[in-house]
C-alpha cells in the first residue's frame, strides 16, 4: 500500500433500521465531535495529511504567487444611507474587508468599521450589517471561527459610539430597521442545552421573530411572530420602501416557496408592543414572492407563480384575492428573471440570466415597459446598489478574467449614461492571455448542458491538458462566471483548463432546471457532471487521469457521489465540506431545511432514492478489487455548523477502510480538518490563500503537474 492510514474503530453493532432495511453505521461515534476518540482521529488524519500537503512540489511557488496576485485592491459597490456613501474595501491581503464612509463620491473616505481589529488572526468576521434608514445607527452581526451563530452589536453612525445593546442566539436572521430608527426586527433561536459556538450538531428549530428597541436589554425584546405548531419554519421581515409596512416571508426548507404576510405599522396606536396583527396574503407554500416595492397599497413582487423563469406581479392589498393580481413584467420565453431593484421612484433595475450570462435593463415601474439596456460585458452582475428614493445606482461586473468593474449612473442627469466608477487591475494577470468560451454538451438523457471553459489562447486539443472541473447543482443556485485568482494560476502556471459545468439542480434556467436535479431526479446532477468529463475527453482536451474535480457543500456531495459511480473517470477529486451521509443529514443543525432538495430517509420512498447515491453508503467494503479511486482530498472545518464535520469524517474513515486497503490503490485518500474555521463565509484571507494553495498543490502532485513560469 502506498499510504498507511490511521486505524479507526469500527462498531459493527451500530445498526439503524430504515423501513425494514438494516443499515450498519460503524463510524457513528464520529458524530460526537467532543469525544477524545473523535479528536484523536482528527489529529491522526491531520498528521498524515498536512506534511503531505506541505511537501507537494509546487506548493511554495503556488503559495507565493497566489499571495502576490491576491494582493490587489477590492471594492464593493458604494451604497447611500442618509446623505453619505458607504463601501467595503480591502487593500489586498487584509483578512477581512473594511467598511468605509465618505460624504461625497469624489471626497475623502474614512474607516467606519474595521473587523480586523476584533481578532488577531482574522477569525472574527462581519456577517451582517445594517444602517438605519437615515443613518442614525449601525447594527452589525459578528461571527467567530466561521460559525453561523451571530452576535449583533450596535453603534451610533455619526460619532461611532458603541451602544450597550447586544443580541445573542441569532442565526439565519433578518435585520430590518423601522424607519423611525427606534428599533430593529431580527430572528433568534431559543436557549438550548449544551454549547452554541458552532462546534455543536444540535438541530436548529423554533426560530422566532423579535423587535428590539434601541437602549433596552435583549430580555425586554418584543416577540412579534412565532410558529409553535411549525418548528422548522423560518421568517424574515422587509420594511416597505415607504416605511409603513412590515412584509413577512415564511419559509420551510430551501425550496423557492414562501408564505406572504404583512402588518400595517401605522395601524398600531401604541407602536410595537407584542405579537403583530399579521394579515395573510398567501398562506400556503406553492410559490415564491419577494418584495420589490410598493406604491401605497399596490405591491410589486418577484414571483415564480405559474412562471418557472419568474415574473413581476402586482398585488393590491386592499383587494388581495388572487383573481385581482396582475402581471407587471411577464415571464421571458427563455431567460430567467433574476434580481429586481427599484430606483429613482419610478424605475426598476431588472436582471436577466441568458445562458448563464447576465443582462441588465431599466424598466418603467408603472407600466413594466423596457426603457433601455445597460452596458455589460459577458459575465456576471455580482452586485447592485440603489434605493427607490435615490436617483443614482451602482452595479459591479465580474467574469472569469475580470476582477471587478463598478459602474455608476445618475438618472437625474439630462442624458444619463452608466460610467465606469472604479476598475481594478491585477498586476501580473493579463486578460489577453486567457480565452473564455461556452460549450453545450449532451448529458446521459440527451439534455444539453452549458459549460464554461477558460484556458490559454491558442490551446491545442491534443489530450495533453489537465482540467479543473467544477460543479454544484443544487438549491436553485446558478454558478456564473466569477473571478478566482487560484483558478487563473492553475491555467497560467500549471497549463490547465478551467471547466465550470452548469448542471441541473441549479437555477441557470429557472425552476424547471432546478427540479430536474432535485429529489427523485438527483441522479441527473451526477450524470450531467460525469458527461462533462466525458465531453472533455472526447473533444480531446484531456484524458481521464488528468481531470481534477471539485465542489463544495452540495458540490462536495456531487464529487463524492461521482467518484463512487465512476472512479475510472477522474485523476483527482477535491470535496469540500460535503454532505456525505444522506440518511442522517436532516438530524444535525439546519440539515432539516435541505429535505426540500434531497428528500428524507424518514420517508420510505425517499429512502430508496437516497440509499442509491449517498456517498457514505456507496463506498466499497474491503477487500476492494475494482478500479483504483482517484486521489482524494476531503476538506472540513471544526466550526462548520452548516454541513457538520461528521459527514466528512465518517466518509473518510469508510473510504480509507475499504478503498484504502486495496493494494491497487496508489493515490492518497486524505482529509484536511481546519480549525477556527467554518463552512466558508467570513474566512480570513490568510486561511483562504493557504486552503487554495493546499488544494492546487495536491492536484498538481497527484496529476504529476510541474510549475511553468
Amino acid at each position: 500500500m502506498a499510504f498507511k492510514y490511521p486505524a479507526a474503530r469500527r462498531d459493527e453493532s451500530k445498526v439503524d433500521e430504515y423501513h425494514g432495511n438494516k443499515i450498519c453505521d460503524p463510524y457513528a461515534w464520529l458524530e460526537d465531535t467532543d469525544s477524545a476518540e473523535t479528536m484523536a482521529f482528527v489529529e491522526e488524519q491531520n498528521k498524515l495529511t498536512m506534511p503531505y500537503l506541505e511537501q507537494c512540489a509546487v506548493r511554495p511557488q503556488f503559495h507565493q504567487r497566489l499571495t502576490e496576485l491576491f494582493d490587489y485592491p477590492k471594492y464593493s459597490c458604494p451604497y447611500k444611507r442618509g446623505k453619505r456613501y458607504f463601501y467595503f474595501h480591502n487593500k489586498g491581503l487584509q483578512n477581512q474587508d473594511v467598511l468605509h464612509v465618505q460624504d461625497f463620491l469624489d471626497g475623502p473616505a474614512t474607516v467606519f468599521f474595521d473587523p480586523n481589529k476584533l481578532s488577531e488572526d482574522g477569525t472574527v468576521a462581519l456577517k451582517m450589517g445594517r444602517l438605519s434608514e437615515e443613518c442614525e445607527y449601525f447594527a452589525y452581526g459578528l461571527s467567530s471561527s466561521g460559525s453561523d451563530w451571530v452576535t449583533v452589536h450596535f453603534m451610533k453612525a455619526d460619532d461611532l459610539t458603541k451602544l450597550p445593546d447586544v443580541l445573542e442566539r441569532v442565526k439565519f436572521s433578518c435585520l430590518a430597521w423601522t424607519h423611525d430608527a427606534k428599533g430593529i426586527f431580527y430572528n433568534r433561536y431559543p436557549l438550548q442545552e449544551g454549547k452554541t459556538d458552532g462546534t455543536e450538531t444540535t438541530c436548529n428549530v423554533n426560530q422566532k421573530l423579535y423587535y428590539h428597541v434601541i437602549g433596552t436589554k435583549q430580555s425586554e425584546d418584543i416577540l412579534v411572530a412565532e410558529f409553535p405548531e411549525h418548528p422548522k419554519w423560518q421568517s424574515s421581515v422587509t420594511i416597505s420602501d415607504d416605511g409603513r409596512y412590515a412584509v413577512l416571508s415564511i419559509t420551510e426548507g430551501c425550496e423557492p416557496v414562501n408564505q406572504l404576510w404583512y402588518c400595517d405599522l401605522l395601524q398600531l396606536p401604541d407602536g410595537i408592543t407584542g405579537l403583530l396583527p399579521w394579515v395573510k396574503v398567501v398562506d400556503n407554500f406553492e410559490a415564491q414572492y419577494s418584495y420589490i416595492t410598493n406604491e401605497g397599497t399596490l405591491f410589486t413582487f418577484h414571483s415564480n407563480l405559474d412562471a418557472p423563469r419568474y415574473r413581476l406581479i402586482n398585488i393590491d392589498i386592499q383587494k388581495p384575492e388572487q383573481q385581482h393580481w396582475a402581471t407587471l413584467i411577464p415571464q421571458h420565453e427563455k431567460d430567467v428573471l433574476g434580481f429586481v431593484s427599484c430606483v429613482n421612484q419610478h424605475h426598476l433595475l431588472v436582471n436577466y440570466l441568458h445562458d448563464v450570462k447576465d443582462i441588465l435593463q431599466l424598466y418603467e415601474l408603472s407600466t413594466g415597459q423596457l426603457v433601455r439596456d445597460l452596458p455589460l460585458g459577458v459575465g456576471t452582475v455580482s452586485s447592485v446598489s440603489c434605493r427607490k428614493k435615490h436617483t443614482e445606482f451602482f452595479y459591479k461586473f465580474t467574469s472569469f478574467t475580470t476582477p471587478g468593474i463598478i459602474y455608476h449612473c445618475d438618472l437625474s442627469e439630462s442624458n444619463p449614461e452608466p460610467k465606469v466608477f472604479r476598475e481594478v487591475e491585477v498586476k501580473g494577470i493579463k486578460q489577453d492571455d486567457y480565452q473564455t468560451s461556452q460549450v453545450f454538451y449532451p448529458s446521459k438523457d440527451g439534455t444539453k448542458i452549458p459549460m464554461f471553459l477558460v484556458h490559454a489562447k491558442g490551446l491545442k486539443q491534443d489530450e495533453s491538458h489537465p482540467v479543473f472541473l467544477y460543479g454544484y447543482g443544487g438549491f436553485e443556485a446558478s454558478i456564473q462566471p466569477h473571478y478566482n485568482v487560484a483558478y487563473l494560476l492553475f491555467v497560467r502556471h500549471l497549463g490547465g483548463i478551467l471547466a465550470v459545468a452548469n448542471i441541473r439542480g441549479g437555477g441557470e434556467y429557472g425552476l424547471t432546471w432546478h427540479k430536474a436535479g432535485a429529489l427523485v431526479n438527483k441522479q441527473n446532477c451526477f450524470d450531467d457532471f460525469q458527461c462533462a468529463a466525458e465531453y472533455l475527453i472526447q473533444a480531446k482536451y484531456t484524458t481521464a487521469r488528468r481531470i481534477a474535480i471539485n465542489g463544495a457543500s452540495n458540490g462536495g456531495l456531487l464529487i463524492a457521489a461521482c467518484v463512487n459511480q465512476r472512479p475510472d473517470l477522474f485523476g483527482c477529486a477535491v470535496a469540500e465540506v460535503g454532505v456525505m451521509d444522506m440518511l442522517k443529514f436532516h438530524k444535525f443543525t439546519i440539515g432539516h431545511a435541505w429535505t426540500t432538495d434531497y428528500g428524507s430517509s424518514d420517508d420510505p420512498e425517499q429512502f430508496k432514492w437516497l440509499i442509491k447515491y449517498s456517498p457514505l453508503h456507496n463506498l466499497p467494503p474491503p477487500p476492494y478489487s475494482g478500479p483504483p479511486y482517484p486521489a482524494i482530498l476531503l476538506l472540513t472545518a471544526d466550526h462548520d455548523d452548516r454541513v457538520v464535520p461528521l459527514h466528512t469524517l465518517k466518509y473518510c474513515a469508510a473510504l480509507q477502510h475499504g478503498v484504502g486497503s486495496s493494494p491497487m490503490q496508489r493515490q492518497p485518500l486524505m482529509v484536511r480538518v481546519d480549525t477556527r474555521s467554518g463552512h466558508g463565509a467570513g474566512k480570513p484571507t490568510s486561511k483562504a490563500i493557504l486552503e487554495d494553495t493546499h488544494i492546487f498543490a495536491f492536484i498538481a502532485e497527484t496529476l504529476g503537474l510541474s510549475w511553468k513560469e
